[in-house]
């Protein structure tokens, strides 16, 4: 007959917790208790615990644990005494584990993760097919923005008033460009991914291979190892879309991936899509000589953006040469005299774009094939995507995901710190929610487009009383020094609490400076505190005060030095 224990919940106050540390603290000290199964601490800020336990586990084990931990504990009250198996009975013997946290990806969310872990004092196993250091260091933010930078340096040098003059491909050493960038991923790859992961010793083990996970909660590796642990956490990052147009298959396009990569420059460009990708790597090839014509579906660009945003960065975009088509739905594509050739619809019309070759930037897929989500019982999204609670759990309690295998922002600071929540809520039993309110972002054009909080639109969707401030860069002594005032700040506020709730801007360097709005959202910062607020003068920074001061005053009547 099969055995039953006595189980109850003991509630505790707990004294001193003032960091999610704390809360790990106390978490770990209570599973060391003879007789705990299970320990939640929701969050520091609680001042509480919950614990399962047998009924023969004395409460005064429970304080002292928590005492010899640095903090002080009551137990408050325990309840709910019903006939269970303890978790080592669930099975036909105790669970055996190989680590504590099996992390599959090692990109940003990966290695945050396990780093939390190994710093806790957990055992961590991460695994990885491909590369080490996932999309950010090898493929996306750190080779892309030095080739930007790269094309910037060459663009402003050969044309340093804008005139938008073409340039030309043959005087640009792209092998050399190329060569500086590899140098420079391949360093940060080492020092910052495979460095740090070896620094952390026996508690960190990197496994080379392809994971799948089991009904049974096992991860099964390729090369043939077959892993456990007590929470399993995914971060295998997502890969550049292709769009199903008629012809794909028998004609080889470019994504940001392989254009990175790319040996010589093409002669003409055409890049499919109208956000980031599409627009920060469109620009770095039309200064380096490329012509380049983007295609974008929508009605404008970085359609998400306030329209003022779009407008300005098409624009500038067009002064630079680049041929900007909106309403273009492409259906075919095929290859003719050495070009490739894209049909498509524009309103009642069929239209062909023709070019040397195509870029695909339309968005990004999951990399979860063939990583046994359905059997694991890991719910995905319509695309795809892993759906998490704010705790980062999915739908399986003993699996997490982070990064852009979910369904939150493709951004590497929201990956790395989800990755980190992610692990301490797995390993201590938390449910700290991933604060994801207040997140910056920017797109690294030249001039750049930085944004926070809502935008006037949304505001108004969400029931606020908005009022808006528009400030062109002409007017921000910075850029006129500079000599340099493509770009404008956009601020969206609350007109009945003056709290600011949104700003998008477009300026040289814009993602230095969207910080300041930033803290101010978060913060609860009024317009008015931005005005009483003390900017160092000939700053670009200094136009999130302007700007908010052109709430309540002309902008003609801003003196340079006005306080």
């Amino acid at each position: 007959m099969e055995k039953k224990l006595q189980i109850e919940i003991a509630e505790l106050d707990i004294r001193g917790m003032t960091c999610e540390d704390c809360a790990h603290h106390v978490t770990k000290a209570l599973l060391k208790v003879e007789g705990v199964y299970e320990a939640v601490v929701p969050g520091w800020k609680s001042q509480r615990a919950e614990v399962r336990l047998s009924t023969d586990t004395p409460s005064a084990a429970l304080a002292e644990a928590v005492k010899a931990a640095g903090y002080g504990a009551q137990v408050k009250i325990r309840h709910g005494v019903s006939d269970a198996k303890s978790p080592q009975e669930e099975g036909s013997a105790p669970e055996k584990k190989d680590y504590d946290l099996i992390v599959i990806g090692t990109g940003g969310a990966g290695v945050a993760a396990a780093i939390r872990a190994a710093e806790s004092g957990y055992r961590v196993a991460i695994v990885e097919l491909g590369t080490v250091g996932g999309t950010c260091v090898n493929i996306g933010c750190v080779p892309s923005k030095t080739l930007i930078r790269a094309a910037e340096a060459y663009h402003h040098a050969a044309h340093p008033h804008f005139e938008g003059v073409q340039t030309h491909a043959d005087s640009v050493d792209w092998e050399t460009v190329v060569r500086q960038k590899d140098q420079l991923v391949e360093g940060l790859r080492q020092e910052k991914y495979l460095d740090v992961l070896a620094s952390y010793g026996e508690n960190i083990t990197l496994i080379r291979g392809k994971a799948h996970i089991l009904a049974d909660g096992t991860v099964s590796v390729d090369n043939g190892n077959a892993l456990r642990a007590g929470k399993i956490l995914i971060a295998t990052g997502a890969s550049p879309r292709i769009l199903e147009l008629r012809g794909i298959e028998d004609v080889p396009v470019l994504t940001s991936t392989s254009l990175l990569a790319l040996k010589k420059l093409p002669k003409s460009l055409i890049v499919i899509g109208g956000r980031a990708i599409a627009l920060e790597l469109g620009q770095t090839l039309q200064r380096f000589g490329v012509q380049v014509t983007i295609l974008q579906r929508g009605s404008r660009l970085l359609p998400d953006h306030e329209p003022e945003v779009s407008e300005a960065i098409e624009r500038y975009l067009g002064v630079d040469g680049i041929e900007v088509h909106t309403g273009v739905h492409p259906a075919e594509i095929r290859q003719e005299g050495g070009e490739t050739i894209i049909t498509a619809t524009v309103g009642k019309d069929k239209r062909e774009y023709r070019a040397e070759q195509v870029l695909m930037a339309v968005g990004r897929v999951p990399n979860t094939e063939n990583l046994g989500l359905e059997e694991a019982g890991v719910d995905v999204d319509q695309d795809g995507f892993i759906i998490v609670d704010e705790s980062m759990r999915t739908t399986n309690p003993k699996i997490y995901a982070a990064g852009d295998v979910t369904t939150l922002p493709k951004l590497v600071y929201v990956a790395a710190a989800g990755g980190s929540i992610a692990a301490t809520n797995a390993l201590n039993g938390t449910r700290t929610p991933f604060d994801l309110s207040v997140v910056p972002d920017v797109v690294f054009t030249d001039p750049q487009v930085a944004t926070v909080g809502l935008t006037e639109r949304a505001a108004r969707e969400a029931g606020y009383n908005v009022k808006t401030s528009v400030l062109p860069l002409d007017y921000v002594p910075r850029a006129l020094a500079a000599r340099d005032t493509r770009g404008l700040i956009k601020l969206v506020a609350d007109a009945t609490t003056d709290k600011l709730l949104g700003c998008q801007l477009v300026a040289p360097e814009g993602g230095e400076i969207i910080q300041t709005a930033t803290l101010a959202i978060k913060f609860g910062i009024s317009i008015g505190d931005l005005v009483g607020t003390l900017f160092p003068y000939l700053t670009l920074g200094e136009g999130i005060k302007l700007a908010a001061q052109t709430f309540d005053k002309d902008l003609t009547k801003l003196s340079c030095c006005a306080g």
